[in-house]
């Protein structure tokens, strides 16, 4: 192919003196990647890649992810020099307070950049998200007269990335699922942050990626016709495999002082920019940018646009002639939800049903509501129940469906589902057990930081799971992840309060929610209105037993553990009050006077019950009340067994109220 080298290498050397400008003046940040993959940035924000800097959000652009987050400099570099709303201003405010170039790439703050990333691994994961998101719109919406979908996503990852955990459960079922939209880029350096990389690595990454059902190329990374070939090469793939680029690299390239060495990876070279910037022949002038890049990308920007518009014809002529679907994309993109509340029937109130069950007929109408909302399980369905009836599955075969079988792979699950997300066409759940949850805990931090609508459906709740002992039993878990900024954590008390849950789960789009749902069967807390217990989850707590005498007493519960209040209260006398508290984030967001109203200030007689740990409950039972919790961890026995063991009774919730 054809591209214009000399005005890409000079693009090049532009791009890494502002990332030796940037990190110099903060003084801050990842010299190695950004001078060792301008080459590769050159080609791809100049030749490879489809995008519209206009347009960021243009659905059918290629998605670049820096899963080596901490090469951030890079990505800003590049958007600034391609057109994005940059400026040269905000490259100069490298990792300083309220930039909109922050230490490492952040969802929502900078225009241009795809996903949150910097744990490594995570990239990788979100990565084959999107590429999942890719192939369900192209199954979903492209018809056989216009064609809106057929764009790639893009990843650059590093040996850092590629050592984690994640990364690898994601790359594996990428390659099952023949994921062929996706290509990663694996800058090859030999270099990890304390030292080269052959004293922790030794596998063969090209055989093992083969063996994971990837198409497999190797490149010289500062070869830049090479490299424009191979990833020519890559789009046009019919193998129907995800394409992996091995790209041999020199990190830090220009500061021979550090090249080539793990010193390159931070800032150790800044010391040696001025010499670097003149050998590169850059010109005295910090945050340099030459007239022939500039002129460059100008004239690239023009041809990206004419793309974008005769792309543009055909959308309209799509939404003209599928007026249902481009309906389905607006409320997408928008984050409009139906009223789920009035779509979940009313339960059999006479049943007695765990609300890992209730969950599963919550679900059905939520799904059928809400026709791009997706789900997944880590090998679990059988046990979550979170299977969304004739909504398919999702294979190399089938792009239409709707079910994601993960395998065990609790991590990437999470990662994934971010990646789905971030692309904001459809709505990601997944499942496993609740204590399962750690295994995938650093991608639902980025979820709650990135504010992304994912949604877990997490059972086996407490150590009601009995038998399988205290390794299965997530006593902290609960405590742990309310923990999470951003993360509204529900945990139902019977069918009514999870129809609430999912409802209030699936209208959320600033931010995932975790429903925590019990294995055991729990009673249907009938003396409460439907009504009462479905909007009171929505606001987080409520009274579900209102005293009928001056208040003495007030009893508080989340999820199994409700029924042990109610009939608490009963023996305690008509003083008493129960309030459940099934999600203590979004009650803290209910104004002040509803919060009085719940729990009065006035009565500081309080006792909690849950089956975990007692930290989380200090906040609303204070100094003068107590808990009734589980400060250790499980047992292995029936369930029922466990529960009164460890205290989780009614009886032992009215000694404990009587002792204050």
């Amino acid at each position: 192919m054809s591209i214009d080298l000399s005005s890409l290498e000079t693009a090049a050397r532009d791009a890494r003196g502002l990332a030796m400008d940037a990190i110099t003046k903060c003084k801050s940040g990842h010299l190695g990647l950004p001078l060792g993959s301008a080459d590769i940035g050159a080609v791809l924000f100049g030749s490879a890649m489809s995008y519209n800097p206009a347009e960021p959000r243009w659905l059918n652009r290629d998605r670049f992810i820096l899963s080596a987050g901490h090469g951030s400099m890079f990505l800003y570099s590049w958007l600034h020099l391609s057109g994005f709303a940059v400026s040269l201003d905000d490259v100069k405010a490298f990792r300083q307070l309220h930039s909109i170039t922050p230490g490492h790439p952040e969802f929502h703050e900078t225009p241009g950049v795809e996903a949150t990333t910097g744990p490594l691994g995570q990239g990788v994961a979100n990565a084959v998200g999107f590429a999942i998101s890719g192939k369900m719109s192209e199954a979903r919406f492209n018809t056989a007269v216009h064609k809106i979908f057929n764009h790639h996503v893009i990843a650059l990852a590093g040996d850092g990335c590629l050592q984690e955990g994640i990364a690898q459960e994601a790359s594996a079922l990428a390659g099952h699922l023949g994921l062929d939209n996706l290509i990663l880029i694996y800058d090859s350096n030999n270099v990890t942050l304390d030292a080269m990389a052959p004293v922790s690595q030794s596998e063969d990454t090209a055989a093992r990626y083969a063996a994971y059902g990837w198409e497999v190329h190797q490149v010289d990374g500062h070869n830049l016709e090479a490299v424009a070939g191979v990833l020519a090469k890559a789009k046009a793939s019919t193998s129907g495999k995800p394409q992996f680029i091995i790209a041999k690299t020199l990190i830090g390239k220009g500061i021979p002082e550090v090249c080539g060495t793990n010193k390159a990876h931070g800032e150790a070279g800044v010391k040696f920019t001025a010499e670097a910037r003149k050998a590169m022949g850059l010109p005295d002038e910090l945050f340099h940018v030459s007239a022939e890049t500039a002129a460059y990308f100008e004239k690239h920007k023009a041809t990206l646009q004419a793309a974008y518009a005769e792309w543009d014809k055909t959308y309209q002529a799509w939404r003209a002639a599928n007026a249902d679907l481009a309906k389905e994309i607006d409320d997408a993109i928008s984050g409009k939800t139906p009223d789920l509340l009035a779509a979940i029937p009313p339960f059999d109130p006479s049943v007695s049903i765990a609300t890992r069950k209730a969950g599963s007929e919550a679900l059905q109408p939520v799904a059928a509501a809400m026709p791009l909302l997706v789900g997944g399980s880590a090998d679990l369905y059988g046990s979550t129940l979170n299977y969304i009836k004739d909504g398919g599955d999702f294979t190399r075969e089938n792009h239409g469906g709707r079910n994601i079988h993960f395998g065990i792979r609790e991590h990437a699950m999470c990662g994934i589902m971010n990646g789905l997300a971030y692309d904001g066409i459809f709505r990601p759940s997944g499942a496993t057990f609740l204590v399962f949850s750690d295994y995938g805990r650093p991608s639902i931090r980025i979820a709650a930081l990135s504010h992304l609508p994912a949604v877990y459906i997490f059972t086996h709740d407490s150590v009601g799971v009995g038998e399988d002992g205290p390794t299965h039993e997530p006593v902290e878990t609960v405590a742990a992840l309310r923990a999470i900024p951003g993360l509204d954590v529900i945990r139902p008390a019977d069918p009514e309060e999870t129809a609430g849950a999912f409802a209030a789960a699936f209208q959320k789009t600033d931010g995932p929610t975790l429903l925590v749902l019990s294995r055991q069967n729990l009673p249907t807390q009938n003396d409460i209105p439907v009504s009462v217990r479905r909007e009171g989850v929505l606001k987080g707590g409520y009274v579900a037993k209102k005293e009928t005498a001056a208040l003495e007493t007030i009893l508080l519960a989340s999820g199994s553990e409700l029924q042990h209040a109610i009939v608490a209260a009963a023996e305690l006398g008509a003083g008493t009050r129960v309030v459940s508290m099934p999600c203590f984030e979004r009650f803290e967001r209910q104004p002040q006077d509803y919060k009085e109203s719940v729990l009065p200030t006035a009565c500081r007689k309080r006792v909690s019950i849950e089956a975990g740990v007692s930290d989380p409950w200090f906040r609303y039972v204070g100094l003068d009340g107590k808990t009734v919790a589980i400060d250790r961890f499980g047992l292995s026995a029936p369930g029922n067994i466990v529960m009164q063991e460890l205290g989780m009774t009614a009886a032992n919730v009215v000694a404990v109220a009587k002792s204050l």
